[in-house]
């Protein structure tokens, strides 16, 4: 790689804080490796002084990857320090645990195991609906994340309240939640000098990516860290920030300049990903967004072509036109369907798309749809798994007492929920109790004692384990694969879940083997809790296959060929972004969109859409009108075919001919 001027200021810069603007496309990713390697191979900085911290772990494994690489394969990685902020979170919670009232044992409460903590507690201690659960767990973590002022607002008092009920709760179960992993290390932090001390030492230098993405209490945690900011270097993008619904806060970066009056502005504007016109179609937009930092993307890769805008009466219509255009592009330049990627603003839109891909036969990849971790199968073995490497997780232990079924009613489960809770102890432990067995009848104390029995002898077993030794042994002693057989509608879908299963079992088995740290099977769980709650958007494979997928999913990405369809007012901007702000963050959804292009760009909009059976007229996007008329192709439904329309439609009909030949 080499440098241009910016870049290269950025990998030198020394003597203070400085903030990197990465406009889209403009090589941030090398830029933060290559100053890593830089301060080590340059400056003689100890790798272990090094912090570099993102939002998904393929990013940090790519950034790590490369400074290796840089370094001449030299064997740094186990001392450099790149990760996401959680598992930075979960590194100084583990060296810290005792002094935030946690053992070493410790365990993380996924989402979904936190609302159903949050359920209980509605019903049992605040007389609320259970079914409220959803709501009040998403305002509680953006109450504690800074998108609401603690202490204001409508609701701060109640979410107080549930919040100090949830965290006795947690922590009488030795557990963290997702936003614990931030919380905790930023209170400990900012309430220990000694501690701070270590830390500062050990984040001498301290590099943040996508800085426009960090929430209130990601900020705090950077802050204390960073200390005066000499080793400071926050990188982003406020043009970019799309994620204000789960807490981020652009206005971050204008917030570095008022906190270090000595920021050093460094602006990577120079695009080595898009066509010229692609880039003025960026810029034009995103200027009526108020920014704190002006930035002006340019590329050197050629002006491109005229971004076409297809007009249809109806969404079917529309879908017609975008794949058509789509086989098109692809009969005429034989481009892989990889480097096609189709956006929208909601998933809902998808469907219609998938209907006409499959319809004309093309090969396509929905991004998005369940993740593996919600799937039923993994989360019972991973409450199996969560349970021996913590007995202490009580919501964990209630999932896999009955599955598969042994028999222990509800009311047995009750009077050990009692027999608990009047002792202060978990769940696992009171099941262990010869007076709670003695109080119970002869079946359900035999049922209890087995499955007691069970759970002490893996979790005597799991220390000194191998982790797969220890699953493969467990599925087997509790008959899951069976278990599966009897409860799925028909044999494929009990293979599959199966083959989950034995995934999980290997992803394990991969992460307790790592050697990255003392690995055992209680740290391969917390990872893996860790694993997917991050990487939300890393485990699509590499096919070749027309890629659809919401604007936010599409953030990251590049493609040679992006259409981004649904282009009318209230779908983007969305019915929902009333407020000026919520404008201002759809335009940036869009901004990203656009330079996911390469080299071409089509855009649409259907000028009705049927919804819940009505038929809607549909107004264009405001968005539209923000760009440069001169460089739009507006083709309307209707209008003569094009040559490459006939080129297309010719290709479609020897497709269909072979199909029927074949």
């Amino acid at each position: 790689m080499n440098l241009n001027p910016a870049q290269k200021q950025a990998v030198t810069h020394q003597g203070g804080p400085a903030l990197v603007l990465a406009g889209a496309g403009s090589g941030k990713t090398g830029v933060i490796t290559r100053r890593m390697a830089w301060l080590i191979d340059k400056r003689g900085v100890d790798p272990s002084r090094i912090v570099a911290v993102t939002f998904t772990n393929k990013a940090a494994r790519e950034m790590k990857q490369r400074v290796a690489s840089l370094l001449d394969g030299r064997r740094i990685a186990a001392r450099l320090h790149v990760s996401t902020f959680h598992r930075l979170g979960l590194r100084i919670l583990r060296e810290e645990c005792e002094a935030m009232g946690l053992t070493s044992s410790f365990s993380i409460v996924d989402p979904a195991d936190a609302r159903a903590i949050i359920a209980d507690l509605l019903g049992r201690e605040f007389n609320t609906d259970p079914g409220q659960a959803d709501a009040v767990a998403s305002a509680l973590s953006a109450w504690r994340n800074g998108a609401v002022a603690e202490g204001k607002g409508e609701g701060a008092a109640g979410l107080e309240r549930i919040h100090q009920a949830y965290q006795r709760h947690l922590r009488s179960l030795n557990a963290v939640d997702l936003d614990d992993m931030i919380a905790l290390p930023r209170d400990l932090l900012a309430g220990d000098p000694e501690a701070l001390h270590r830390w500062r030492r050990r984040a001498e230098y301290l590099l943040v990516d996508e800085y426009q993405d960090t929430n209130a209490v990601q900020y705090e945690l950077v802050r204390l860290l960073a200390g005066s900011g000499r080793g400071l270097m926050a990188v982003g993008d406020d043009d970019q920030s799309i994620y204000a619904w789960r807490g981020a806060m652009p206005q971050n970066l204008g917030q570095l300049a008022v906190d270090y009056p000595d920021l050093a502005v460094i602006k990577l504007q120079q695009n080595y990903r898009s066509r010229g016109r692609i880039l003025k179609l960026a810029n034009h937009l995103i200027r009526n967004n108020p920014r704190p930092f002006e930035k002006q993307l340019f590329s050197e890769l050629g002006y491109g072509d005229p971004v076409k805008v297809l007009v249809a009466g109806n969404e079917v219509r529309e879908a017609e036109r975008v794949v058509s255009e789509l086989m098109s592009v692809q009969f005429q330049t034989r481009a892989r369907y990889g480097d096609f990627a189709i956006l929208y603003r909601s998933n809902h839109q998808s469907r219609v798309l998938e209907q006409k891909l499959v319809e004309m036969r093309l090969p396509y990849q929905l991004s998005g749809g369940q993740s593996f971790f919600d799937r039923t199968e993994v989360r019972d073995l991973m409450a199996y798994l969560k349970v021996i490497a913590n007995p202490a997780d009580d919501s964990a232990m209630l999932r896999i007492v009955n599955t598969p079924r042994r028999g222990i009613g509800a009311s047995t489960l009750e009077r050990v929920g009692a027999f608990a809770r009047e002792r202060r102890i978990p769940l696992a432990e009171a099941i262990h109790s010869s007076e709670l067995l003695a109080g119970l009848g002869t079946r359900a104390a035999t049922q209890v004692g087995a499955f007691s029995a069970l759970l002490a002898r893996y979790q005597d077993w799991a220390p000194r384990a191998d982790a797969r030794e220890l699953i493969d042994d467990l599925l087997e002693e509790i008959g899951y694969r069976t278990w599966l057989d009897e409860t799925c509608d028909n044999e494929d879908m009990a293979d599959r879940r199966w083959q989950n299963v034995c995934e999980l079992a290997q992803w394990v088995e991969r992460v307790a083997a790592s050697g990255e740290e003392d690995s055992d099977l209680a740290e391969a769980v917390r990872k893996l809790v860790l694993t997917d709650r991050l990487d939300s958007s890393d485990d699509d494979a590499e096919t070749d296959s027309v890629r659809l997928m919401t604007l936010h999913a599409a953030k990251g990405l590049e493609f040679d060929d992006v259409f981004i369809v649904g282009l009318a007012d209230d779908i983007l901007p969305h019915a929902n972004s009333r407020s000026e702000n919520g404008v201002e963050e759809e335009r940036r959804l869009f901004y990203v969109g656009i330079t996911r292009a390469r080299k071409r760009l089509v855009l649409s909009y259907a000028t009705r859409r049927r919804r819940y059976g009505e038929i809607l007229e549909c107004q264009p996007s405001r968005f539209i009108e923000e760009l440069p008329a001169d460089d739009l192709d507006w083709r309307f439904d209707g209008d003569a075919p094009r040559e490459d329309d006939r080129r297309a439609g010719k290709a479609h009909l020897a497709g269909i001919r072979a199909m029927l030949t074949g």
